[in-house]
């Protein structure tokens, strides 16, 4: 790394140029990291980690910036602010430049933009193997509130007598941002409103209602619902999970021991963190890899 200390470092916004290599970080940094402990990378290929890292750079609502040094890229971290609480990730730095500072200054600049757009709260899911991520959003003032088996593979059980689930529309967004807020206190209806336009969202329905749904059964997709019966509804309905795979929740041992009878997989653990607002769950849900 040119640069040694944190004073050598600019932050400064992310732009469609810096893709190609912030990408690559991505992915070389989670490599890196998890084959240390040996768990999979959570991108197969550099293409992938492009890909994630294409999608925030230029997708509304995102707030993307890179660290820099020299005219060298050294990492990069995005911000989701489509709703009252804002989402942290993927934030990664080169391996050959991680223990100077830079990923603390990544966070604090997300965190500073996030209190000036006035959010109620951010947060983050972080590998819980890592010790020195855990040790970083801790000093910075997250609390561990919930954690995390990152899940994969396809259920015996193929449905759950009396739910029946089916793709959402936008004609389901009113009861979907209603459930959210009685399960969350807050809504996510920008983020489904834009997964449905893209495909993979899925409402279950009970005794002729919306009873749950989810933006996408996938690591960057969520999911809400009034019981763990709704949400088995939800994951026996789909062949496979997109990417590492879902995040289910450890603490809600139902939920866990019937993934696991129905032969999913854990893949690693994760630990959801939170800074500012965080009501305790009226209902049960799978967080996305950002919150």
């Amino acid at each position: 790394m040119p640069a040694n200390s944190e004073s050598e470092v600019v932050i400064r916004p992310a732009t469609p140029q810096d893709i190609p290599i912030c990408g690559n970080i991505c992915y070389r940094a989670f490599s890196s990291i998890n084959a240390a402990h040996s768990f999979p990378c959570d991108f197969p290929n550099p293409e992938a980690a492009i890909g994630v890292i294409d999608a925030m750079f230029t997708l509304p609502g995102f707030y993307c910036v890179v660290a820099e040094s020299e005219g060298r890229i050294l990492g990069s971290n995005c911000l989701d602010e489509r709703s009252i609480i804002h989402g942290i990730g993927p934030i990664t730095v080169d391996p050959e430049t991680q223990n100077h500072g830079v990923g603390r200054k990544l966070m604090e600049a997300v965190i500073e933009r996030s209190q000036q757009r006035g959010a109620a709260g951010v947060r983050l899911v972080q590998a819980a193997f890592h010790n020195r991520s855990l040790s970083l959003y801790a000093s910075l003032g997250f609390d561990i509130r919930e954690p995390l088996a990152v899940m994969q593979g396809r259920t015996r059980e193929r449905s759950i007598p009396g739910c029946t689930v089916r793709p959402a529309t936008n004609a389901d967004l009113p009861a979907c941002d209603a459930l959210s807020h009685r399960v969350h206190g807050f809504d996510r209806g920008t983020e489904l409103a834009q997964a449905i336009q893209q495909g993979g969202s899925l409402v279950v329905e009970r005794g002729g209602r919306i009873t749950g749904y989810a933006s996408h059964l996938a690591f960057f997709g969520h999911t809400t619902a009034e019981s763990n019966q709704d949400l088995q509804a939800l994951i026996c309905s789909v062949d496979s999970f997109a990417g590492s795979g879902i995040l289910v929740p450890s603490r809600n041992a139902g939920l866990f021991r019937w993934c696991l009878a129905n032969g999913l997989r854990v893949v690693e653990p994760m630990t959801l963190m939170s800074m500012g607002l965080y009501n305790q769950p009226a209902g049960v849900f799978l967080p996305s890899v950002l919150f």
